[in-house]
């Protein structure tokens, strides 16, 4: 673990976040230490290189309550798309309790995307950014413990993650799963989709947003195949022949999957999308 001096902390995203409803991305860490096998940080586009190495931006807080008084647009800060806020990490550090804390004061709406049962310590602060918006999004492959392990093996595991998302419900925050990614072959069956949407309604969630397939560049790509070769020695071969330098992967039986999760979701009332942060505006008052 290294500690950098970050210039930015809150960047804009490009046009409208149709999937998590984001305005703004917030990575307070550099790298990531859940080592997912799958990860897209690890693509040679981003140049983040060995992304088990971990940097912590240490200016990361100062810089967000300057950036943050300074944004005109009040929207969504997501964080969790390019490492996880809630790593092991993040324990003794607590530089996502802190980013939280100055948000719930600021009054600024929070989306947060993990895999980490970690999220459970600040539920006192997402309960007070609630006031305005909050969800929490964990992200669940498999409804296996031994499957997630080899997919995720630095993660919570997906029990965990399904006994934190019933303790964000009931806890009265807007809490979701992330179905993604379904990589072919491995966990790409209807049996799998259909455990995760119902071991999320079980457990109270209130959406479920799904990605039926896996994107892989050059990095990641390298990474997901050397990890074949240590769980799933047939796999490489067989992506290799059929996806070749494809970007997005998806699963040869896409419309069953999409079927299954659409049959599932709809018999329990689960939502394939979220409700995204909506600026409150003030009523007019009557002149009588």
């Amino acid at each position: 673990m290294q500690y950098i001096e970050a210039k930015s902390i809150l960047s804009k995203l490009q046009g409208n976040d149709t999937m998590f409803g984001l305005t703004y991305n917030m990575n307070l860490y550099r790298g990531c230490q859940h080592g997912c096998i799958y990860c897209d940080t690890r693509s040679e586009c981003y140049g983040v290189g060995d992304i088990s190495q971990i940097s912590v931006k240490k200016n990361a807080i100062e810089l967000l309550v300057k950036e943050i008084k300074s944004k005109r647009l009040r929207g969504t800060i997501g964080t969790g798309s390019m490492n996880d806020p809630y790593m092991p990490v993040e324990k003794e550090l607590e530089m996502t309790r802190k980013a939280m804390k100055v948000i719930a004061d600021t009054r600024f709406p929070v989306h947060v995307i993990t895999k980490s049962d970690l999220v459970l310590r600040d539920i006192d602060l997402l309960q007070e950014i609630s006031k305005v918006y909050a969800a929490v999004s964990i992200t669940i492959t498999t409804a296996d413990d031994i499957l997630a392990k080899k997919l995720e093996p630095n993660a919570s595991s997906t029990s965990a993650r399904f006994k934190a998302i019933e303790t964000l419900a009931k806890n009265g925050i807007y809490t979701g799963v992330t179905l993604m990614p379904l990589l072919p072959f491995i966990n790409d069956t209807k049996e799998n989709i259909r455990s995760i949407v119902e071991m999320a309604s079980d457990a109270g969630a209130s959406y479920i947003i799904p990605m039926l397939g896996v994107t892989l560049r050059k990095g990641s790509r390298d990474y997901l195949y050397q990890s074949f070769d240590k769980y799933f020695p047939e796999m490489r071969n067989r992506y290799e022949k059929m996806f070749g330098e494809q970007y997005i992967c998806n699963n040869t039986n896409y419309n069953e999957l999409r079927a299954e999760f659409l049959q599932t979701a709809g018999r329990l009332g689960m939502p394939g999308k979220m409700k995204f942060y909506t600026p409150q505006t003030g009523k007019q008052l009557s002149l009588f």
